[in-house]
Order: structure tokens, then sequence, then C-alpha cells
């Protein structure tokens, strides 16, 4: 279970997740940057995995497919944006 109110405190931004799909290896910061939050234009970079989420604010994104404890991941600066 992940919470869906996460914010990056680094960027400060709302963080989305696309159930069933990764991120493409060639994603990069600007692409992020300068595609959040537009669905249309992110699905160019989308790869339908079933099972899978994908993660992204502006500065930062994660493709996870299988159980994986985010807090490890010192670089990430997501938190619970409260419910």
């Amino acid at each position: 279970r992940t919470c869906d109110q996460l914010r990056c405190i680094a960027c400060d931004f709302h963080v989305s997740l696309f159930n069933d799909y990764v991120w493409d290896q060639s994603c990069d910061y600007l692409f992020f940057r300068n595609n959040m939050p537009e669905l249309s234009k992110l699905r160019a970079k989308m790869i339908k995995k079933k099972g899978a989420r994908a993660y992204a604010c502006q500065c930062s994104w994660r493709s996870i497919d299988e159980l994986t404890d985010l807090q490890t991941e010192q670089q990430l600066r997501w938190v619970c944006g409260k419910h």
C-alpha cells in the first residue's frame, strides 16, 4: 500500500502515480520538468507493465514492480501530503 497523497518537498509538487506502467529508461529530469502533470505528454515515455507502478513529480521518478520501501531511498524527498 502506498499513500496516494505523496508530495515532493524538493520541488513542492504532487507525486503522480500510474498503475500498470513503468518509465522508459530514456526519461530524464528535463522530461518531467517540462511535462508534469500533462498525462498526454507523459504517455510518450510510459511502458505498459501489469502489476507495476510509475511514480513522478517534477524532479524525481521511480518505476516499481515489486514490494519496495521508498523510505530507504535517500534521494527521494517524498512525504505524505496528509489525508
